[in-house]
């Protein structure tokens, strides 16, 4: 009887622990908001140069993927997963002090403003392999798909109100810049504070420590070709190095070559983010349904061609046309490639697999970056400098999918399909949803 009572008190820890869970991602998604996603305008209003942008959407990345090969150290310090990762997202929440005051720092703020965001991004990415770990164990492998899209679609909606709000307050501190970013920077740190609060709410069920389960870098990098895994963790990188060539430089162009006022700008990266807010939870139930491979490669394909299309149009309704289109292909993608490494990763090796990952992928991405800021330092073949990397990174993006595609395979027992019936299934959903109807998924379905 009692061990009747430990499996209910378990199961009903858990369904708690997911709801807080949505909580935690709807406020870190109001700091994204205010905060991260102005890191960059916020570099233009310290007078970077393209570089310097580039260097501050990149590099603290990289260095955030070096600090996370100490995330399982830390968990094995604190004996658990939890205690890093509330440590970890308080000192987050708190760099937007210093970032603030680096308008206070003479001709060098620039770089300090990097510094200070480099230490954002390694206290942010230390907590990824614990929480990804943690949050492998809570959710089931079959509901993995339907979970992580409810909650994206949560944490979109949040991003999205946080990104308006931080626009209407910009443009209307035209006069007094600095004041909006204090405003909304501010705003950014206090989400965050309410975002740990969440966190701390959470069950951590524990992880066993297995003798022979950890591995060293090398022994990742040696073995990586020879396992599904590994080749998906190439792909991903070769992916992230040639959507960086382009990425760090979208804000650049918008503010500098278009001219654009804050809250268009706003208005046009929170496109994306209103699809994703809509498609989430159909690409969930799809990705249940047919597995995350499919899906994946699909997407791979699709969000290959979103670069060249800024070349066509400056028209503002053009520019929320493909970033519509972005928005719905990227959601795919990202909810696909995060329930692909839970699928790919055993409990007992996800902290550290994912650390390696996110290790290579942080280089790649650098790598990326610094390529793109080169080229668009010597690049004089269009009107616009950037013109040439957005080209390049399609070429890129095009070539890696066709190279990796036929080398990954699926985890998981799913139905058979075809893209086609993945874009159908996904409409059909879509639709139903929107009408309030629930779409029942095949019996023919295959666990």
């Amino acid at each position: 009887m009692a061990k009747k009572i430990n499996v209910d008190s378990h199961e009903e820890k858990t369904r708690k622990s997911l709801v807080y869970s949505i909580l935690d991602g709807s406020f870190y998604s109001l700091m994204a908001g205010f905060g991260e996603s102005f890191f960059s305008a916020f570099a233009i209003f310290l007078k970077a140069s393209n570089m310097e942008i580039g260097l501050i959407g990149s590099l603290p990345q990289a260095l955030g993927a070096i600090a996370q090969l100490f995330s399982t150290k830390l968990i094995k310090l604190f004996h658990s997963r939890k205690k890093p990762i509330l440590i970890n997202a308080f000192l987050e929440g708190i760099m937007f002090v210093p970032m603030l005051l680096t308008f206070f720092m003479g001709k060098f703020r620039v770089i300090y403003f990097l510094l200070f965001v480099c230490l954002y991004w390694i206290f942010g990415m230390l907590i990824n392999p614990a929480w990804m770990s943690w949050m492998g164990d809570l959710v089931k492998p079959n509901e993995r798909g339907k979970y992580f899209g409810r909650r994206n679609k949560f944490t979109g909606f949040f991003t999205l109100v946080a990104l308006l709000i931080s626009g209407y307050i910009l443009l209307t501190s035209m006069n007094n810049e600095y004041f909006g970013f204090v405003i909304i920077f501010g705003i950014a740190m206090v989400a965050r504070l309410f975002s740990s609060f969440f966190l701390s709410m959470m069950y951590d069920p524990g992880v066993v420590q297995v003798p022979g389960s950890s591995f060293s870098l090398i022994e990742f990098i040696k073995k990586a070709r020879y396992n599904n895994y590994g080749l998906f963790v190439f792909f991903l990188t070769s992916m992230n190095f040639s959507v960086y060539l382009a990425a760090p430089f979208f804000a650049a162009y918008m503010l500098k070559d278009l001219h654009l006022d804050y809250f268009t700008y706003t208005l046009i990266i929170a496109v994306p983010i209103v699809v994703k807010f809509f498609t989430n939870n159909a690409w969930g139930s799809v990705s249940d349904r047919f597995g995350s491979r499919k899906i994946l490669t699909m997407t791979a394909l699709l969000i290959s061609i979103n670069p060249i299309l800024w070349l066509f149009s400056k028209n503002i309704l053009y520019l929320i046309l493909i970033q519509a289109y972005s928005g719905f292909v990227w959601a795919g993608f990202e909810l696909s490639t995060f329930n692909f490494i839970l699928d790919c990763t055993s409990t007992v090796k996800r902290a550290t697999a994912v650390s390696y990952f996110n290790l290579l992928n942080g280089f790649a991405m650098l790598a990326g970056a610094l390529a793109g800021g080169f080229m668009l330092m010597f690049n004089f073949l269009f009107w616009s400098q950037f013109y040439f990397v957005f080209l390049l990174s399609t070429i890129a993006r095009f070539a890696v999918a066709v190279f990796f595609i036929p080398k990954i395979h699926e985890m998981r027992h799913v139905q058979k399909s075809t893209y086609k019936d993945i874009l159908v299934s996904m409409f059909q959903r879509h639709a139903h949803a929107t009408m309030g109807k629930a779409v029942p998924i095949h019996q023919d379905r295959k666990r």
